[in-house]
C-alpha cells in the first residue's frame, strides 16, 4: 500500500468511498456527522488543489482518503471544557474515510503524518465511537470540544509525536 496525493482523476473513487463512509455511521447510530453530502464535491477539489488531499492506494486502487493540513485550523482556535496539550505548531487530520475493504488504514494515515508534523491533532462528533478507539488507541489525548463551521460540537484530540523535534514540520 501507498500514500499519495489526490488527484481530480481520484474523485469518483473518493466519493464512493465517502457514501460508504456515510452509510456505515448512519449504521453505527451516527447519522447526524456528515449528513447526507458531506464532504461535498467542492471541498475535496480545493483540498486536492491545495496538496492537502490523499489517498491510500494498493493495485491501482484507492482505500481510503484523508486530508492533512499543516499550520493552525481556524476550527481549533477556541477550545472549551480543557486544553490543547501544547501551543506548538501542528498538522491536522480530517475528511478521513474508508472504503471498508482493508483494515489498518488509520495505522498508515498515522505513520504518514506522524512523519511530517510533530503535534497532531484531529476531532470527531460524539457519536463517532470508532474514531475516538482509533485516535485514543493510537496514542491521542482527548482535550475538550471545539466547533466545527457548521456550529456543531466535537471533540477535540491531540498527540504529541515528538517532544523534541528541532522543527515543527518534517
Amino acid at each position: 500500500m501507498t500514500i499519495r496525493n489526490t488527484s481530480l482523476n481520484d474523485l469518483p473513487q473518493i466519493l464512493a468511498i465517502y457514501a460508504y463512509a456515510r452509510e456505515q455511521m448512519r449504521t453505527a447510530n451516527n447519522p447526524t456527522q456528515w449528513k447526507d453530502s458531506y464532504p461535498p464535491a467542492s471541498l475535496i477539489r480545493k483540498d486536492i488543489q491545495n496538496g492537502s488531499s490523499y489517498v491510500i492506494v494498493e493495485n491501482g486502487e484507492v482505500l481510503a482518503v484523508f486530508t492533512f493540513i499543516l499550520g493552525n485550523d481556524p476550527t481549533y482556535a477556541q477550545i472549551e471544557d480543557g486544553s490543547w496539550l501544547n501551543n506548538a505548531p501542528y498538522g491536522t487530520i480530517h475528511r478521513l474515510a474508508s472504503g471498508g475493504r482493508k483494515r489498518g488504514l488509520f495505522r498508515l494515515c498515522l505513520s504518514f503524518c506522524e512523519a511530517k508534523a510533530a503535534n497532531i491533532r484531529a476531532d470527531t462528533h460524539a457519536c463517532n465511537h470508532a474514531m475516538q478507539h482509533l485516535l485514543e488507541t493510537n496514542g491521542f489525548h482527548k482535550c475538550g470540544r471545539i466547533y466545527v463551521a457548521d456550529g456543531s460540537p466535537r471533540i477535540a484530540y491531540h498527540k504529541i509525536v515528538c517532544k523534541t523535534a528541532s522543527t515543527p514540520f518534517s
